[in-house]
């Protein structure tokens, strides 16, 4: 009698239960699986060319987002403990996800170390922050919400047409609204990413453009056409007609045409660096073969630097034969070698190279960071460069669309080296036009 007396017992505690706290207990579980899904993926991304853009996709916004979903999944577990749930399986697929979640904020909060370490001693010099191993306080509260918002030091000039090409020939300007008299303005130029065949200029490095507008900076944001609509070169030239124009045009918005430093992440990495090692070159300038278009620096972020193949990376061939073959380029590689190369910023590098400020994710599954490690090992190896190189654990591609602790490790990084560098830039063009006396200026 015992067994049945139990089985009734049983079936009418489920009964009183109801199926919406039966539904819960499934529920939960199901989320811990989920969860811990995103986290192994996170801790470990595949690095293949299929898998590799499943493995972005599902790992980008779990590992910025890390500290929100480490919050809710706490949160949930102990909701399901207080209820007297006992899920074993949960429990432990939640003890996982804590675990991981929160080694990948410390990696993020760690950003800062490895910045740090990069840039080495800037030396004293006014306007250089603190690169402290914490977030400033209060910045906690902008990442409750990390997307990027309007920022009231600034002020943003959008839609200047820089060419004939619709949308797609249009930049913003992003000025401090405090404007004052004074020195003209150094110059950031961004170029968005987006594979080459999508993005906007609204999209993609708006927390550093903020951040330098209201350092004094005047930072443009620039569209270009895409692929395969236009194929490869349409975008670098579009780059170069967009520096033409700043160099011409920038000082009506109290920028100085004497000094622009080019950046991008991604894609918009790979033309800022071809852009910056091709100053001039009348191959990507059709029909303004005379204007200026060298810069000062660049600054590639999670760039591709790599269209041949050259490097002898897997990864580096299978996104020229499977994807730029396909979606950028107007022929495959096997017909049209020599046009890969030319595109590919690790084969356009001189002794005259401007200086460098490389970042990159380790974990990045989209783009291999060993095309970057190639990359800067080759630009100290063959120019006189002054070439910054820094790898951010547990980053993601394109994991500076959000405002987090790691975004905001690298901004101010990365701002600190471009005002020490305008500073070096200004000192070495004062020496040269008051030589020391008893020497022969150029």
């Amino acid at each position: 009698m015992t067994a049945p007396l139990a089985g009734r017992n049983a079936v009418g505690r489920s009964s009183r239960e109801g199926p919406f706290a039966t539904i819960c207990r499934v529920g939960y579980l199901r989320r811990q699986i989920i969860t811990a899904a995103l986290t192994a993926n996170a801790l470990r991304p595949s690095k293949t060319f299929r898998g590799g853009a499943l493995s972005f996709l599902l790992g980008w916004t779990t590992v910025e987002f890390a500290p929100h979903l480490l919050a809710l999944t706490a949160a949930d577990t102990g909701l399901h403990v207080t209820r007297r749930r006992r899920s074993a399986l949960g429990l432990g697929l939640a003890a996982f996800s804590v675990v991981g979640l929160s080694r990948e904020v410390l990696l993020s909060r760690g950003s800062g170390r490895h910045l740090r370490d990069a840039l080495g001693s800037l030396g004293e010099l006014e306007g250089l922050e603190p690169l402290s191993l914490r977030a400033p306080a209060g910045e906690w509260r902008r990442q409750l919400y990390p997307l990027p918002r309007a920022d009231r030091r600034v002020t943003v000039e959008r839609n200047i047409a820089y060419q004939d090409a619709g949308r797609r020939g249009m930049l913003d300007i992003y000025r401090p609204a405090d404007v004052r008299e004074g020195d003209p303005a150094p110059v950031l130029i961004q170029v968005h990413g987006g594979g080459w065949t999508l993005g906007s200029k609204e999209a993609q490095g708006v927390p550093l453009m903020q951040h330098m507008a209201a350092l004094g900076w005047v930072c443009v944001a620039i569209n270009y056409r895409l692929a395969p609509r236009n194929p490869f070169p349409a975008q670098i030239i579009d780059v170069k007609k967009a520096i033409a124009w700043v160099k011409e045009h920038i000082a009506e918005y109290g920028g100085d045409p004497d000094y622009v430093v080019i950046t991008g992440g991604s894609a918009g990495g790979h033309l800022a660096a071809l852009a910056a090692l091709t100053p001039n070159d009348p191959q990507y300038q059709p029909g303004f073969e005379e204007a200026d278009t060298s810069v000062q620096a660049a600054a590639p972020i999670y760039g591709v630097y790599d269209f041949a193949g050259a490097t002898g990376l897997r990864s580096a061939i299978a996104m020229r034969d499977n994807y730029l073959a396909k979606r950028v380029m107007e022929a495959p590689y096997a017909e049209a070698p020599e046009v890969y190369e030319a595109a590919s910023p690790i084969l356009r590098i001189t002794k005259d190279a401007p200086d460098f400020f490389v970042v990159h994710g380790a974990t990045d599954s989209l783009v291999d960071v060993n095309q970057s490690r190639l990359f800067v090992e080759e630009l100290r190896k063959q120019s006189s460069a002054h070439v910054v190189y820094a790898e951010l654990p547990g980053a993601q591609h394109a994991f500076d669309m959000f405002v987090t602790t790691r975004t905001g490790h690298m901004v101010r990084a990365l701002a600190n080296y471009l005002v020490w560098h305008r500073a070096r830039h200004m000192g070495s063009t004062e020496a040269a036009n008051n030589p020391p006396q008893g020497t022969i200026s150029a």
